[in-house]
Protein backbone atom coordinates (compact mmCIF):
# COMPACT_ATOMS: atom_id res chain seq x y z
CA UNK A 1 0.00 0.00 0.00
CA UNK A 2 1.49 3.29 -1.07
CA UNK A 3 2.01 5.63 2.43
CA UNK A 4 -0.42 8.42 1.44
CA UNK A 5 -3.20 5.97 0.91
CA UNK A 6 -2.00 4.51 4.77
CA UNK A 7 -2.46 7.74 6.04
CA UNK A 8 -5.48 8.33 4.49
CA UNK A 9 -6.98 5.19 5.22
CA UNK A 10 -6.30 5.03 8.53
CA UNK A 11 -7.66 8.88 9.06
CA UNK A 12 -10.57 8.01 7.64
CA UNK A 13 -11.20 4.51 9.20
CA UNK A 14 -10.83 6.23 12.88
CA UNK A 15 -12.76 8.76 12.26
CA UNK A 16 -15.90 6.60 11.50
CA UNK A 17 -15.08 4.01 13.93
CA UNK A 18 -14.65 6.93 16.89
CA UNK A 19 -18.57 7.82 15.44
CA UNK A 20 -19.46 4.69 15.33
CA UNK A 21 -18.39 3.38 18.84
CA UNK A 22 -19.72 6.35 20.18
CA UNK A 23 -22.99 5.76 19.18
CA UNK A 24 -22.78 2.03 20.07
CA UNK A 25 -21.26 2.82 24.02
CA UNK A 26 -24.06 4.81 24.33
CA UNK A 27 -26.60 2.63 23.88
CA UNK A 28 -25.04 -0.09 25.56
CA UNK A 29 -24.20 2.07 28.54
CA UNK A 30 -22.64 0.06 31.63
CA UNK A 31 -18.96 0.46 32.09
CA UNK A 32 -18.60 1.77 28.98
CA UNK A 33 -20.83 5.13 29.66
CA UNK A 34 -19.69 7.87 32.35
CA UNK A 35 -22.90 9.37 34.21
CA UNK A 36 -20.44 12.73 34.57
CA UNK A 37 -21.53 15.51 32.53
CA UNK A 38 -24.81 14.20 31.16
CA UNK A 39 -23.60 10.91 30.51
CA UNK A 40 -20.25 10.57 28.37
CA UNK A 41 -19.54 7.49 26.36
CA UNK A 42 -16.13 5.38 27.84
CA UNK A 43 -13.21 3.56 25.98
CA UNK A 44 -13.93 5.16 22.36
CA UNK A 45 -10.79 5.01 22.15
CA UNK A 46 -11.21 0.85 20.93
CA UNK A 47 -11.74 3.10 17.43
CA UNK A 48 -7.77 4.37 17.30
CA UNK A 49 -6.84 1.08 18.81
CA UNK A 50 -8.01 -1.21 15.91
CA UNK A 51 -6.58 1.08 13.40
CA UNK A 52 -3.67 1.18 15.28
CA UNK A 53 -3.33 -2.89 15.20
CA UNK A 54 -4.26 -2.98 11.33
CA UNK A 55 -2.03 -0.24 10.35
CA UNK A 56 1.07 -0.32 12.06
CA UNK A 57 3.62 -2.71 11.25
CA UNK A 58 4.30 -5.98 12.81
CA UNK A 59 5.88 -7.19 15.44
CA UNK A 60 4.81 -3.68 16.57
CA UNK A 61 0.93 -4.37 16.59
CA UNK A 62 1.88 -7.14 18.84
CA UNK A 63 2.95 -4.83 21.70
CA UNK A 64 -0.46 -2.60 20.59
CA UNK A 65 -2.45 -5.54 20.58
CA UNK A 66 -1.87 -7.02 24.06
CA UNK A 67 -1.91 -3.83 25.74
CA UNK A 68 -5.43 -2.59 24.13
CA UNK A 69 -6.82 -6.09 24.98
CA UNK A 70 -5.88 -5.97 28.62
CA UNK A 71 -7.40 -2.61 28.87
CA UNK A 72 -9.99 -3.34 27.70
CA UNK A 73 -10.84 -5.65 29.96
CA UNK A 74 -10.45 -2.76 32.69
CA UNK A 75 -13.03 -0.47 30.57
CA UNK A 76 -15.68 -3.46 31.04
CA UNK A 77 -15.28 -4.27 34.08
CA UNK A 78 -14.94 -1.11 35.85
CA UNK A 79 -13.45 -0.46 39.28
CA UNK A 80 -13.69 -3.34 40.86
CA UNK A 81 -11.53 -3.98 44.09
CA UNK A 82 -9.93 -7.68 44.26
CA UNK A 83 -8.31 -6.71 47.71
CA UNK A 84 -8.31 -3.90 49.63
CA UNK A 85 -5.63 -3.23 47.90
CA UNK A 86 -5.87 -3.70 44.54
CA UNK A 87 -8.44 -3.60 41.31
CA UNK A 88 -8.98 -5.67 38.70
CA UNK A 89 -8.03 -2.66 36.27
CA UNK A 90 -4.26 -2.01 38.27
CA UNK A 91 -3.78 -6.00 38.30
CA UNK A 92 -4.38 -6.37 33.96
CA UNK A 93 -2.48 -3.09 33.78
CA UNK A 94 0.16 -4.13 35.14
CA UNK A 95 0.31 -7.84 33.47
CA UNK A 96 -0.28 -5.53 30.58
CA UNK A 97 2.85 -3.42 31.07
CA UNK A 98 5.06 -6.86 31.84
CA UNK A 99 4.18 -8.38 28.71
CA UNK A 100 4.89 -5.47 26.44
CA UNK A 101 8.29 -4.94 28.40
CA UNK A 102 8.68 -8.55 28.06
CA UNK A 103 8.29 -8.87 24.12
CA UNK A 104 8.84 -5.36 23.78
CA UNK A 105 12.76 -6.41 25.14
CA UNK A 106 12.95 -9.08 22.65
CA UNK A 107 11.98 -6.41 19.80
CA UNK A 108 13.63 -3.40 20.77
CA UNK A 109 16.17 -3.95 23.61
CA UNK A 110 16.35 -2.08 27.23
CA UNK A 111 13.90 0.61 25.63
CA UNK A 112 10.95 -1.43 26.01
CA UNK A 113 10.68 -0.71 30.03
CA UNK A 114 9.87 3.13 28.64
CA UNK A 115 8.00 2.14 25.86
CA UNK A 116 5.54 0.41 28.53
CA UNK A 117 5.88 3.26 31.02
CA UNK A 118 4.69 5.40 28.45
CA UNK A 119 1.37 4.05 29.46
CA UNK A 120 1.35 5.14 33.04
CA UNK A 121 2.16 8.80 31.88
CA UNK A 122 -0.77 8.51 29.48
CA UNK A 123 -2.79 7.22 31.72
CA UNK A 124 -2.96 10.22 33.56
CA UNK A 125 -2.96 12.44 30.37
CA UNK A 126 -6.86 11.25 30.09
CA UNK A 127 -8.27 12.41 32.91
CA UNK A 128 -8.64 15.96 31.21
CA UNK A 129 -10.18 16.03 28.34
CA UNK A 130 -7.64 16.52 24.81
CA UNK A 131 -4.68 16.07 26.83
CA UNK A 132 -3.78 12.71 25.69
CA UNK A 133 -4.82 13.19 21.60
CA UNK A 134 -2.56 16.77 22.10
CA UNK A 135 0.58 15.10 23.34
CA UNK A 136 0.21 12.33 20.43
CA UNK A 137 0.24 14.71 18.59
CA UNK A 138 3.35 17.23 19.45
CA UNK A 139 5.63 13.83 20.29
CA UNK A 140 4.43 12.45 16.42
CA UNK A 141 5.49 15.81 15.06
CA UNK A 142 9.05 15.44 17.07
CA UNK A 143 9.23 12.26 15.86
CA UNK A 144 8.63 12.37 12.09
CA UNK A 145 11.11 15.78 12.35
CA UNK A 146 13.65 14.03 13.86
CA UNK A 147 13.75 11.01 11.70
CA UNK A 148 13.22 12.26 8.61
CA UNK A 149 16.20 14.68 9.44
CA UNK A 150 18.05 11.55 9.86
CA UNK A 151 16.70 10.26 6.67
CA UNK A 152 15.30 7.29 8.60
CA UNK A 153 12.68 4.79 6.53
CA UNK A 154 10.44 4.61 9.63
CA UNK A 155 9.05 8.37 9.26
CA UNK A 156 5.62 7.42 8.21
CA UNK A 157 5.04 6.04 11.73
CA UNK A 158 4.83 8.65 13.11
CA UNK A 159 2.48 10.18 10.55
CA UNK A 160 0.36 7.63 10.73
CA UNK A 161 0.16 8.11 14.33
CA UNK A 162 -0.13 11.32 13.51
CA UNK A 163 -3.64 11.23 11.64
CA UNK A 164 -5.26 8.34 13.75
CA UNK A 165 -5.11 11.04 16.21
CA UNK A 166 -6.47 13.87 14.10
CA UNK A 167 -9.38 11.22 13.02
CA UNK A 168 -10.07 10.26 16.72
CA UNK A 169 -9.86 13.94 18.60
CA UNK A 170 -12.36 15.70 17.34
CA UNK A 171 -14.97 14.70 19.91
CA UNK A 172 -12.08 14.69 22.53
CA UNK A 173 -11.33 17.87 22.70
CA UNK A 174 -14.88 19.13 23.63
CA UNK A 175 -15.55 16.02 26.34
CA UNK A 176 -18.15 14.44 24.64
CA UNK A 177 -16.06 11.14 24.87
CA UNK A 178 -13.39 9.58 26.74
CA UNK A 179 -10.76 7.34 25.42
CA UNK A 180 -10.67 5.22 28.33
CA UNK A 181 -8.09 2.54 29.29
CA UNK A 182 -7.55 0.92 26.11
CA UNK A 183 -7.49 4.19 24.08
CA UNK A 184 -4.48 5.69 26.35
CA UNK A 185 -2.75 3.23 26.84
CA UNK A 186 -2.40 2.12 23.04
CA UNK A 187 -1.61 5.63 22.20
CA UNK A 188 1.15 5.43 24.97
CA UNK A 189 2.56 2.28 23.29
CA UNK A 190 2.27 3.58 20.11
CA UNK A 191 4.12 6.99 20.60
CA UNK A 192 6.89 5.08 22.93
CA UNK A 193 7.32 3.09 19.38
CA UNK A 194 8.17 6.02 17.90
CA UNK A 195 10.05 7.45 20.35
CA UNK A 196 12.15 4.47 20.45
CA UNK A 197 12.89 4.87 16.77
CA UNK A 198 14.04 8.20 17.00
CA UNK A 199 16.09 6.72 20.06
CA UNK A 200 17.57 4.18 18.28
CA UNK A 201 18.58 6.26 15.08
CA UNK A 202 20.11 9.05 17.45
CA UNK A 203 21.75 6.41 19.32
CA UNK A 204 23.19 4.88 15.77
CA UNK A 205 24.47 8.18 14.67
CA UNK A 206 25.75 9.22 18.27
CA UNK A 207 27.82 6.11 19.68
CA UNK A 208 27.38 2.93 17.63
CA UNK A 209 30.15 1.08 20.07
CA UNK A 210 27.83 1.91 23.06
CA UNK A 211 24.22 1.75 20.99
CA UNK A 212 21.81 0.19 24.26
CA UNK A 213 23.26 2.63 27.08
CA UNK A 214 22.74 5.83 24.62
CA UNK A 215 19.49 4.50 23.09
CA UNK A 216 18.18 4.35 26.59
CA UNK A 217 19.80 7.73 27.64
CA UNK A 218 17.94 9.51 24.58
CA UNK A 219 14.58 7.69 25.57
CA UNK A 220 14.64 8.47 28.94
CA UNK A 221 15.09 12.00 27.80
CA UNK A 222 11.83 11.93 25.21
CA UNK A 223 9.92 10.50 27.78
CA UNK A 224 10.97 13.23 30.58
CA UNK A 225 9.98 15.57 28.27
CA UNK A 226 6.51 13.52 27.30
CA UNK A 227 5.60 13.70 30.71
CA UNK A 228 6.71 17.54 31.08
CA UNK A 229 4.39 18.19 28.21
CA UNK A 230 1.45 16.41 29.66
CA UNK A 231 2.23 17.69 33.21
CA UNK A 232 1.75 21.60 31.26
CA UNK A 233 -1.62 21.05 29.62
CA UNK A 234 -3.00 19.64 33.09
CA UNK A 235 -1.60 21.68 35.52
CA UNK A 236 -4.28 23.68 36.49
CA UNK A 237 -6.20 21.00 37.01
CA UNK A 238 -3.20 19.31 38.76
CA UNK A 239 -2.79 22.21 40.94
CA UNK A 240 -6.14 21.80 42.38
CA UNK A 241 -6.06 18.06 43.11
CA UNK A 242 -2.58 18.09 44.82
CA UNK A 243 -3.78 21.04 46.84
CA UNK A 244 -7.32 19.88 47.75
CA UNK A 245 -7.41 16.21 47.64
CA UNK A 246 -3.68 15.38 48.89
CA UNK A 247 -2.93 18.05 50.90
CA UNK A 248 -0.07 19.23 49.19
CA UNK A 249 0.58 23.52 50.07
CA UNK A 250 1.60 25.49 47.16
CA UNK A 251 2.90 22.46 44.69
CA UNK A 252 5.57 23.20 42.36
CA UNK A 253 5.55 22.34 38.92
CA UNK A 254 8.16 19.63 39.91
CA UNK A 255 4.91 18.16 41.69
CA UNK A 256 2.99 17.98 38.66
CA UNK A 257 5.38 16.15 36.88
CA UNK A 258 5.89 13.69 39.35
CA UNK A 259 2.47 12.78 39.83
CA UNK A 260 2.43 12.29 35.77
CA UNK A 261 4.69 10.12 36.27
CA UNK A 262 3.87 7.79 39.62
CA UNK A 263 0.23 9.06 40.16
CA UNK A 264 -2.86 7.28 39.60
CA UNK A 265 -4.34 3.91 41.36
CA UNK A 266 -0.98 1.87 39.77
CA UNK A 267 1.48 4.43 41.44
CA UNK A 268 -0.58 4.63 44.70
CA UNK A 269 -0.30 0.88 44.81
CA UNK A 270 2.99 0.70 45.12
CA UNK A 271 3.39 3.50 47.71
CA UNK A 272 0.46 1.40 49.64
CA UNK A 273 3.03 -1.40 49.88
CA UNK A 274 5.96 0.32 50.18
CA UNK A 275 5.73 2.98 53.12
CA UNK A 276 2.92 1.24 54.98
CA UNK A 277 2.15 3.62 57.35
CA UNK A 278 4.91 6.18 57.14
CA UNK A 279 4.62 9.45 56.56
CA UNK A 280 8.02 11.10 55.01
CA UNK A 281 7.73 15.01 55.50
CA UNK A 282 9.87 17.03 52.61
CA UNK A 283 11.15 19.90 54.12
CA UNK A 284 14.21 20.65 51.62
CA UNK A 285 13.29 23.57 49.06
CA UNK A 286 15.25 21.53 46.08
CA UNK A 287 13.72 17.98 47.11
CA UNK A 288 10.02 20.01 47.17
CA UNK A 289 10.95 21.58 43.65
CA UNK A 290 11.78 18.33 42.12
CA UNK A 291 8.50 17.03 43.48
CA UNK A 292 9.51 14.76 46.12
CA UNK A 293 6.57 15.47 48.23
CA UNK A 294 4.72 13.85 45.70
CA UNK A 295 6.58 10.78 44.70
CA UNK A 296 6.22 10.08 48.89
CA UNK A 297 2.57 10.98 49.61
CA UNK A 298 1.13 7.92 51.33
CA UNK A 299 -2.53 7.77 50.00
CA UNK A 300 -3.35 5.39 52.84
CA UNK A 301 -2.85 8.58 55.60
CA UNK A 302 -4.96 10.77 52.93
CA UNK A 303 -7.50 7.96 52.74
CA UNK A 304 -7.69 7.64 56.27
CA UNK A 305 -7.96 11.26 57.24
Amino acid sequence: MEVYLMWIGAFVLTFILTIFFTVLFTKIKGNLFEDIRGGIPRGVGIAPFIVMVLFFPVPYNYLIAIIGITAFVDDVIGRKKLTSYLEVGQLFRGLGMLLVMALGYLIMGPVAILVALMIQIFNIADMQPGTASTTVIIMSIISFAILAIMHSSSYYLPILLFVIALGYMSQDYSGYIMMGEIGNHSFGVATGICLALVSSVLAKSIAATAFYPVQFIIMLILFLITAIIIAYQRKETLNYYLEHYLGIANPTFGDFVMDVLTGGGLGDLFRKLILGTRVINVENSILISLGVRRLVHNPIKINNK
